[in-house]
């Protein structure tokens, strides 16, 4: 009997370090374009080998085993996990490209919430002892702010909550006070493991959660997903620890950590200082109100789709910048049309991305691997931005902050610093949008109003369709 329960857990621990390895492959595919569906597949069968090995792993409870369970499987969970997959496949399905950032922040949530679920059920369940009560109150302190701070962050996406930063009076101080209070409510809890002090700390900690996030404003949301996802990693590494999982342990400091690098990488990206988006805008001062652009040199001027066609025609070199306004009109398909048609006639075509362009890291370049858009003709913004001034049309649809100008010419402009993509310098630029309304950091842009710049207005998809029929024609 005791072979067999060792054997057991030699064979899950063996079964976790496979799944290890297959998560870490996930994570390198994911890395390009050209095999980010291996790392898919990969991270796909590492979950189930996960999920198996832990149902048939043995129980770490010693009530369970004085019981005579030799597994950690239940028939409940049979139909928890049923529910789930109908319920995690019908999001998948319905949910559109331009709700993936919410939903995404939503799914950081639930992470969250399970690790306070599970926290809390160990210490009404167990005999903890200090080391384990220490284990419990940070994985339900990390798990109450992740679960907050990410419902507020869903909210703000979906447009329920403005997006413009919540900075209140003595707000740092307001932090401060709370994190101290959550201190030394965990001080009483791992000294004497009573249960008022570890409720009254989670419920200090979503407000907390709720806080940081209030703070940060719309622009900088795709760093906040992204910060959030890193948080859930660590929730998930705490868990581990929690439920003696080695696996959980290393799945969370993987996700824990990869999204801390990604979160650093966009705020350079953005010129953000990451400790202000971790602490909620710690040491930033509130952004100065921008002077506007300076007076227009001329007015607008629109361009139909027969005469960009002509120009198109004439172009050798296009460069196309996706924005969010794409992934809302869908006009992926339609782009990826233009693109054939242009280098069909000679035309070298490329893209340039931004990397916050969208609401979500990697946003532009998931639509256009669906849109079956070459890999290789797309390109990050640091590959590409010092070929705009040998471009002939530089095409930006349904992007904005991301080519503002004013990140560049005006220090007053609350995307001063911020480095952005240099259409202007090209020989012609085309910007397509609705209308000449502000973009999500809520400032005009300089760009619409320089003598290269010819504007396209109308819904994304159907002005491309229209450019795309008068070049075949």
């Amino acid at each position: 009997m005791k072979f067999a329960f060792y054997n057991s857990i030699a064979l899950a621990d063996l079964a976790y370090l496979v799944a290890a390895v297959l998560f870490v492959l996930a994570l390198r595919g994911l890395s390009s374009q050209q095999t980010s569906r291996r790392g898919n597949l990969y991270g796909i069968i590492g979950m189930v080998i996960a999920i198996g090995a832990t149902l048939a792993a043995p129980p770490i409870s010693s009530a369970e085993l004085q019981a005579g369970m030799t597994t950690s499987f239940h028939p409940l969970l049979i139909g928890s996990i049923v529910v789930a997959v109908v319920i995690g496949a019908l999001m998948a399905t319905r949910v559109g490209m331009t709700q993936m950032p919410e939903m995404v922040a939503l799914l950081h949530s639930f992470v969250g919430l399970a690790a306070v679920l599970v926290g809390f059920s160990l210490q009404l369940t167990h005999n903890t002892e200090l080391a384990e009560r220490i284990e419990i109150f940070v994985d339900v302190f990390i798990g109450a702010v992740t679960t907050t701070g990410s419902v507020l962050a869903f909210l703000k996406l979906r447009g329920s909550v403005s997006g413009k930063p919540l900075l209140l009076p003595l707000r740092h101080l307001l932090n401060l006070a709370m994190i101290t209070a959550i201190a030394v409510l965990g001080f009483l809890y791992a000294r004497d493991g009573q249960d008022w002090t570890i409720e009254i700390a989670t419920a200090i900690a979503g407000v907390l959660g709720v806080h940081l996030v209030a703070a940060i404003g719309g622009a900088d949301m795709p760093v906040v997903v992204s910060m959030l996802n890193s948080y859930s990693g660590w929730t998930a590494a705490a868990a581990g620890f929690m439920l003696q999982n080695d696996l959980l342990i290393i799945t969370g400091a993987l996700v824990g950590s990869s999204g801390a690098i990604l979160s650093y990488i966009m705020c350079r990206a953005m010129n953000r200082s990451i400790y202000s988006v971790i602490f909620g805008g710690f040491g930033a001062a509130p952004p100065k109100a921008a002077k506007g652009p300076a007076a227009p040199a001329g007015d607008v001027h629109e361009i139909d789709a027969t005469a960009l066609a002509a120009k198109l025609k004439e172009s050798k070199s296009v460069i196309i910048v996706p924005g969010y306004g794409m992934a809302v009109a869908r006009a992926q398909h339609a782009v990826r049309e233009l693109t054939e048609v242009l280098r069909k006639a000679g035309v070298t075509v490329r893209f340039a991305i931004h990397p916050v362009a969208g609401r979500l890291p990697g946003h532009m370049n998931v639509l256009l691997a669906e849109a079956n858009v070459p890999y290789d003709i797309v390109l990050e913004m640091d590959e590409i931005n010092h070929d705009f001034p040998t471009t002939d049309v530089a095409i930006v649809i349904g992007a904005n902050d991301i080519v503002n100008p004013a990140a560049e010419d005006d220090p007053t402009s609350p995307i001063a610093g911020m480095p952005v993509l240099q259409v202007w310098k090209s020989h012609l630029v085309i910007v397509n949008k609705r209308s000449r309304a502000a973009g999500y950091a809520g400032i005009d842009n300089p760009l619409f109003y320089k003598p290269v710049t010819k504007m396209l207005f109308g819904d994304a998809k159907d002005a491309i369709e229209k450019v795309v029929a008068a070049l075949k024609t």
